[in-house]
């Protein structure tokens, strides 16, 4: 017996295609955009040096994720922050197919609406391509993890990678899919917006 499929994809294949077709004016469904990779990235910050901190994360993205994280480590020296090069800095999951379907449905579902006082995710955490940005405060918006049993918070960072190919096309697809964006003029940042590599070049500029 084969597995049911994902409720998202299902919603994606029977629902967001059909619609996207009508609004990009494309005839041929391979040609619609479509999510293909999430990224959850954690960085151990203050914490590079406490093993029992990097334990936790490992156990915090394996826990949200279903899959266990690969650690990364700094390409370079940066000694302003005692950083050397090779040194572990973080951990990241990166979700596909099935698995990043159920999470993206739990993200939309369930993550974002128990954000404490959220009214939606930023627009404007999109990169030139099109993918999208989002960070999270804390990470006890998510089911898996128990506020009673933390003892440190720590937020985390998801990327959607699409095939989008700009920040218009790549918006509708995240509103086809049910992602809730902020309403205009609105620049609540109580979901954190940890900006796409464009966005982080205007900052420094600004700074």
């Amino acid at each position: 017996m084969m597995p049911k499929q994902p409720r998202l994809l299902e919603k994606y294949r029977s629902q967001v295609i059909p619609a996207l077709e009508k609004a990009l004016q494309v005839t041929n469904p391979h040609a619609v955009p479509r999510v293909t990779k999430v990224t959850m990235n954690i960085g151990f910050g203050n914490g590079i040096k406490d093993p029992k901190l990097q334990e936790t994360v490992v156990s915090t993205i394996t826990r949200i994720t279903g899959q266990k994280p690969v650690l990364t480590k700094a390409k370079k020296s940066i000694s302003a922050f005692k950083i050397r090069q090779g040194m572990t800095i973080g951990a990241k999951v990166t979700l596909r197919g099935r698995r990043m379907y159920e999470f993206l449905d739990k993200l939309i579902n369930v993550a974002l609406p128990r954000v404490r006082d959220f009214r939606g995710i930023s627009p404007k955490a999109f990169d030139a391509q099109g993918n999208y940005s989002l960070g999270f405060k804390e990470h006890l918006s998510f089911p898996e993890i128990r506020s009673d049993e933390v003892e440190k918070v720590h937020g985390l960072e998801i990327v959607l990678t699409m095939t989008a190919g700009d920040m218009k096309t790549g918006r509708m697809l995240m509103e086809q899919l049910g992602f809730p964006f902020r309403a205009a003029g609105d620049e609540d940042e109580t979901v954190t917006k940890l900006p796409s590599k464009d966005a982080k070049k205007r900052v420094s500029k600004k700074n």
